[in-house]
């Protein structure tokens, strides 16, 4: 699977991980679009499904208010408004990179190795797991990928990502659990000078004693990678799990405030009945999804593509290949 464009596979494999909230929330689509009157109680419906599935009141409000502006007259033309207005939502941010690393238009240069990612998100997210997925995917596009276990805090995310190391065959730069994280992210870019490694992945915390005990660390963490490369992080990816809902809001909005996020990773998708939080990340904080976990596996990660996850949620319109 090419981790930066789309293909088949990818397509196929975030379709089947939208299945559940195609099959509840956003199921409620192609019945509501089945008919053929629009009236204000399908525009009611249509708000409520939206809402249901963790598109955000703003998002939603915004989105049909577009597709509203339209003046559809069939159900059809509303589902191809809705399709449209859906794509561009979460296409906008993609058009625009804030990193150095995904999304970029060609010709730019690519930074001087190492590339550095910083991997931001709360406990529980999948984040270390995340990081794993990344690597491999880099690997396989012929990248020499080293990690760095910054979550400290945790001697557990410190085991969990060596363990991933072992088996998938990149090495892992630790130090003790309690030690420091930015001293950790420091030896990782010094080991990959030497190593000669294409990218280095930074995992960080994800609860400290407090918010603003994380974000501080964080900072730091940031503070010493800019030193070190004369730039900061190429990325900075933030790790959301979509199960977490709303809740996944509030902390794209700490993680934005205090780290400058560059992208996002939506983990979980396959768990959720709810997808709709892709809409509110993009619509509220501009931020561009770039990846999504389809399953448990390694190589579970698959590029995100706007067309490919509008379609996975809305599925086929009624009456097609009929």
């Amino acid at each position: 699977m090419r981790l930066f464009g789309r293909s088949r596979e990818s397509d196929a494999a975030t379709g089947e991980a939208l299945a559940r909230t195609r099959r509840s929330f956003f199921g409620r689509l192609g019945e509501l679009l089945s008919g053929s009157d629009v009236d204000d109680a399908l525009w009611e419906s249509l708000e409520e499904v939206l809402i249901g599935a963790d598109a955000g009141v703003r998002t939603t409000t915004a989105v049909i208010e577009r597709v509203r502006a339209g003046s559809p007259r069939r159900a059809s033309d509303v589902r191809a408004a809705l399709r449209a207005e859906l794509i561009r939502i979460v296409g906008v941010p993609l058009a625009t990179a804030r990193g150095r690393l995904w999304g970029v238009p060609e010709g730019v240069p690519a930074p001087e190795r190492p590339a550095v990612v910083l991997v931001v998100g709360v406990n529980g997210s999948g984040k270390t797991t995340g990081i794993a997925r990344l690597a491999h995917a880099y690997q396989q596009e012929g990248k020499r990928v080293l990690c760095a276990a910054g979550d400290t805090f945790r001697a557990a995310a410190i085991e969990q990502l060596q363990e991933w190391g072992r088996r998938l065959g990149f090495e892992v730069i630790a130090s003790r659990q309690g030690g420091d994280p930015a001293a950790v992210a420091f030896d990782a870019i010094e080991a990959a000078r030497a190593r000669g490694a294409d990218v280095v992945l930074v995992d960080t915390a994800g609860r400290l004693q407090n918010k603003q005990n994380l974000m501080d660390e964080l900072a730091k963490v940031r503070r010493v990678i800019e030193r070190h490369l004369a730039r900061g992080p190429d990325e900075v990816l933030l790790v959301l799990d979509a199960t977490t809902g709303q809740n996944g809001l509030s902390q794209a909005r700490a993680f934005t405030e205090s780290v400058e996020v560059t992208a996002v990773m939506l983990t979980k998708l396959d768990g959720t009945a709810k997808g709709g939080i892709v809409f509110a990340i993009a619509g509220e904080f501009g931020l561009p999804v770039r990846f999504v976990g389809t399953g448990q596996g390694p190589g579970d990660l698959a590029p995100f593509d706007p067309e490919a996850f509008v379609d996975g949620l809305l599925g086929e319109p009624a009456g097609a290949g009929a």
